[in-house]
């Protein structure tokens, strides 16, 4: 065999330059078809128009007045695209279920009832199962809300109102699978759900009541529900003037004569307060630890001079997850929990949050 007839060899360095720029064009392919739908909202943008901004308007206006369920439904992709969008109303209290388009007219027209409202999910618009269901909701006067390429689709003519995608070339090679056409349709769900939320004032409160399992409940909890260390029962609070011995001795777990207050398992932690009871310091293992190795001269010296002043801390209007960000923005181990006074309530352990796993070890 020639040189001019051997096969070139393509190094695997090669290959993987040349997916990974394929993988980066498939993603801006996607980011671009959201692009195209956010622009056709901004008023400073050429494409915008107040025809579809109305449009929005009304959308979110029907789904704000829903006194039912917003019932979902698409079929292929556009279908499991819904299924998403669906959850999204339902964890910002918006209550919502999936109906599968061809089944609907096999009986499963029972699950609409007349307070509800119907989201019809087609990007061409011209999905036969998609087009009967939003016909026969019509004649049966149920609002529905369309999401397809353009105002001249056969779901848009049927809808009371019509959220246009424009038109979009799909991330696929082939410009065949539904690809970038899903993805803004399902930034067109989220942001009808979140617009609407917004309109009804759904606040932290409101997304803890769905949200009571998992990471997010956790994370907002307050976070003198999550902490075990608490004044009055197992954490004491050290004048600021006694000795470092002396601190040390009143925070010593009562396993004798029941004359200290702390019982059980200690904090990793002393709190200082001043004579009014306000926080002024926090002093811990590691503090301890270093001032008998460096300086055990200022044992007998008062804690105030070796402890640390005005220490990051928690209110008790915090929630769980600032707790986290404090941990993890101030590598903190332990922080105080005050009073809307400034006097400490308890002590959050960064082994509270690991064992309510919103921390890793």
């Amino acid at each position: 065999m020639t040189d001019s007839t051997r096969p070139t060899t393509v190094s695997s360095t090669d290959c993987q330059k040349a997916e990974a720029g394929f993988v980066a064009d498939v993603m801006r392919a996607e980011a671009n078809a959201v692009l195209q739908v956010a622009e056709s909202l901004d008023p400073a943008h050429a494409s915008s128009s107040n025809a579809i901004r109305e449009a929005w308007s009304q959308a979110i206006g029907l789904i704000d007045h829903c006194k039912g369920r917003i019932v979902v439904s698409g079929i292929g992709k556009s279908g499991l695209i819904g299924a998403k969008i669906s959850a999204t109303f339902a964890s910002l209290g918006l209550p919502s279920h999936v109906l599968h388009a061809a089944e609907a007219v096999h009986g499963d027209l029972g699950r609409l009832r007349r307070d509800d409202i119907a989201l019809l999910l087609s990007y061409s618009g011209n999905t036969e199962e998609v087009v009967n269901l939003a016909a026969i909701l019509r004649s049966d006067d149920i609002p529905r809300i369309g999401i397809s390429a353009n105002n001249g689709t056969k779901l848009a003519k049927l809808c009371s109102a019509h959220l246009p995608l424009g038109d979009i070339i799909e991330a696929c090679p082939l410009n065949l699978a539904p690809t970038a056409s899903t993805t803004a349709m399902l930034a067109v769900g989220d942001a009808l759900a979140l617009a609407t939320s917004r309109r009804r004032n759904f606040n932290e409160d409101d997304f803890h009541k769905h949200h009571p399992g998992g990471m997010l409940g956790v994370g907002l909890r307050p976070i003198v529900d999550a902490i075990r260390f608490k004044v009055g029962e197992n954490l004491p609070v050290i004048q600021d003037h006694m000795t470092v011995n002396q601190a040390l001795v009143q925070a010593r777990p009562d396993e004798t004569d029941g004359a200290s207050p702390v019982k059980g398992r200690r904090s990793g932690a002393l709190l200082l307060v001043e004579s009014s009871g306000k926080l002024t310091g926090i002093f811990t293992d590691g503090d301890l630890r270093r001032l008998v190795i460096d300086s055990p001269a200022a044992l007998d010296g008062p804690i105030r001079d070796v402890m640390t002043h005005a220490p990051a801390h928690l209110v008790v209007t915090d929630l769980v997850r600032d707790a986290v960000q404090l941990i993890r923005e101030r590598r903190l181990d332990e922080i105080p929990v005050l009073d809307t006074e400034g006097r400490p309530v308890g002590l959050v352990d960064v082994q509270d949050l690991i064992s309510l796993k919103v921390v890793n070890e």
